[in-house]
């Protein structure tokens, strides 16, 4: 049966016929530039330990940390996410280890500063790591409230910036943090450290993995929807970013980033500023699973990237960096 003559001149299968075609006309397409590694750290001396929750992620003491940073920076990673695992002698309700200059942070950012100059960091502000109830402020009342924990997330920010921090990322969800932090670098001579703000964060339950790497998710009795976002709403996070930016956010973030593709999408085209995705914790290991028990293969990796660079990201935090630097080189 002859069918020919009812195709059109236009075969869009023409342009997919070879690799080096596909190549050539693709429109997203990924580098060791897009990417940001999460590590998390903890205290002792010549500890690897690998993290349950995530299968392939370890905690590294301060002293191991070129196990992992000498691959970052042979991949040529540009920047990595610092987390730190605090021991829960360490935690109370007021998060005060958040501010100890001899911190598991503070150690890190000494040490990598020293060792990996040309390595960008970035460091999480929030209190759930070191406080004991594991929200991200300080609960007066039985709520978290806002301007208090707003004064220690200025030290904790101010702190960070001193031992060389180069982006500070306030996570807490906090309303007015940006502009309160972004003042206080400028008035202490930091006025170079950038700020990323957490501006869209959902209170999602993506995230169970990270908290588990941290220790707080055994600690945390109440949800954080009273400061994190409604996952139903969208235009909300137009004000959240609006906001953020008039106060001083260099850059800002969508997290989780893989099922907030559309927000990416929003933010990028209404605000033309870098827009960051995390492709949180739940999201990595649902993923990673799937490899590990052969119902998804490697290429599934790359494509969740893409994806978020066809959305419009300008650069993708993952706990998958290596593998993709390692591939895509």
């Amino acid at each position: 049966m002859k069918i020919l003559g009812s195709f059109p001149k236009t075969r869009l299968r023409r342009l997919r016929k070879s690799k080096w075609l596909r190549n050539l006309i693709s429109e997203s397409n990924i580098s060791h530039n897009d990417l940001v590694l999460p590590i998390f750290v903890r205290e002792g001396k010549n500890k690897v330990e690998p993290i349950k929750s995530l299968p392939g992620v370890k905690r590294y003491s301060v002293d191991k940390l070129p196990v992992i940073l000498n691959e970052v920076k042979r991949l040529k990673i540009p920047m990595i996410a610092l987390f730190p695992f605090t021991p829960s002698h360490k935690k109370n309700n007021f998060g005060t280890e958040a501010i100890n200059p001899n911190n598991l942070i503070c150690k890190s950012l000494k040490f990598i500063k020293k060792k990996f100059p040309n390595v960008g960091i970035m460091c999480d502000v929030a209190l759930d790591p070191y406080t004991s109830h594991g929200h991200d402020g300080i609960i007066i009342n039985n709520k978290v409230d806002n301007d208090e924990t707003i004064k220690i997330l200025i030290k904790q920010s101010l702190l960070q910036a001193k031992m060389g921090c180069d982006v500070i990322a306030p996570s807490d969800m906090m309303d007015g943090r940006v502009g309160a932090i972004r003042k206080a670098l400028d008035k202490n001579k930091f006025s170079n450290v950038s700020i990323l703000s957490y501006a869209v964060k959902y209170a999602s339950s993506f995230y169970g993995p990270f908290r588990d790497a941290v220790g707080s998710k055994s600690r945390l009795k109440k949800d954080k929807k009273t400061y994190q976002m409604d996952y139903r709403n969208s235009f909300e996070s137009f004000r959240e970013v609006g906001l953020d930016i008039k106060e001083g956010a260099d850059m800002v973030l969508v997290k989780p980033g893989m099922i907030y593709l559309d927000i990416i999408k929003q933010i990028k085209d209404n605000f033309k500023i870098p827009v960051l995705a995390y492709q949180v914790s739940g999201e990595y290991a649902l993923i990673k699973n799937g490899i590990n028990k052969k119902l998804l293969n490697d290429e599934s990796i790359i494509e969740s990237i893409v994806s978020f660079k066809r959305a419009g990201a300008s650069a993708i935090i993952t706990y998958f960096a290596l593998d993709i630097a390692k591939k895509i080189k």
